[in-house]
């Protein structure tokens, strides 16, 4: 038996490692080949603090109060040299991942198929050079043929896979939706360095709700593909804004994981007024439709700048703050921002 165990260094970068069954997190990690900070690795130093917050582990009596307080072990903070998984665990690691020898992966995307689902959406479908185990909500960057350039993207698909998806945002003249649109054939061979980013879905213990605007669908595909396979008994919500009805896309697979989770709904939501669709406007205007209290709700947003300040404005002002709010904002071409 093995447990992952996702490392989130301070800059941004995880890497997902197997730890066996009683082995602790440090030396699961130099069995990886990655040097997590420590000194002594018998639970007297500190060096080695973490942060869990998500998972079960067991750190055992070996360590002194001076390594580790009874407040912090009571606070989710873990020495890797005492700690053994009891299941998949995300440790915060307080150090740079290069520092750890441990950068983002680098591997190769081979092009399978690309597909215009919309106007606005290009759905990419790949094969990777091997597995990449990721958070879901996490990204890469993906490299442009022919180009010294490179976009950020959320994976659409599942952890873990040698097959994964993106949904692109066709953006005139950008220089990854030309390649997409004009140049881009099977076989082709993209590079891909990740995964990134601190907006993952974290382990469902209160009801979820998810907001997503146009191809800020993907990250919450990811997590919804994690949460059918795990089989969580808490509902789970889906408010999916769009400009027009034609931009509504993945709705075979949205109505799949209904379908499969009687937990599961979503909503659709298209700012056009010329369209005949049920619910009009913004997102914000439609937060009536969640099925349980914001309150005691976990909250995954992820959309372009104006709607992810809006839905932060929204809170603000009704002053309801979802239990924990996680939110990813994105701009065709740029690098995204900064997850909270």
């Amino acid at each position: 038996m093995s447990f992952k165990v996702a490392l989130n260094f301070e800059d941004g970068v995880t890497r997902v490692i197997e730890c066996n069954d009683g082995e602790t997190v440090l030396d699961a990690a130099y069995r990886a080949h990655v040097k997590l900070p420590m000194d002594c690795s018998d639970g007297v130093c500190g060096t080695c603090k973490g942060t869990c917050k998500q998972g079960k582990y067991d750190l055992g009596d070996e360590y002194i109060d001076e390594a580790l307080t009874d407040d912090e072990a009571a606070d989710g903070v873990v020495l890797t040299c005492q700690m053994v998984p009891e299941s998949n665990v995300v440790v915060s690691i307080p150090a740079a991942s290069s520092l750890c020898s441990s950068g983002p992966q680098s591997l190769t995307a081979t092009v399978e198929t690309v597909q215009s689902l919309s106007e606005t959406t290009i759905e990419l479908n790949v094969t990777l050079s091997e597995p990449l185990q990721f958070l879901p909500g996490q990204y890469v960057n993906l490299g442009i043929p022919g180009l010294d350039d490179s976009r950020a993207y959320s994976f659409s698909s599942a952890p873990g896979a040698q097959k994964a998806s993106f949904l692109i945002r066709n953006v005139p003249n950008g220089k990854m939706s030309s390649y997409l649109r004009e140049k881009a054939a099977p076989g082709d061979e993209l590079p891909l360095n990740g995964p990134l980013g601190s907006f993952y879905l974290r382990a469902v213990e209160r009801p979820v709700l998810m907001l997503a605007g146009g191809t800020g669908l993907a990250p919450i595909l990811s997590m919804l593909e994690l949460v059918a396979e795990e089989g969580v008994e808490q509902p789970v919500f889906l408010l999916y804004g769009v400009t027009n009805v034609d931009d509504l896309v993945k709705l075979e697979a949205l109505n799949a994981f209904a379908e499969k989770m009687s937990n599961f709904s979503y909503a659709t939501v298209v700012v056009n007024p010329d369209s005949k669709h049920e619910k009009l406007g913004f997102v914000t205007e439609h937060m009536n439709a969640v099925p349980f209290e914001i309150a005691d709700a976990d909250t995954y947003l992820c959309g372009p700048p104006p709607m992810v300040d809006a839905v932060r404005q929204y809170f603000k002002q009704e002053a309801t703050e979802p239990a924990s709010f996680h939110y990813e904002k994105f701009n065709p071409s740029t690098p995204k921002e900064k997850a909270a």
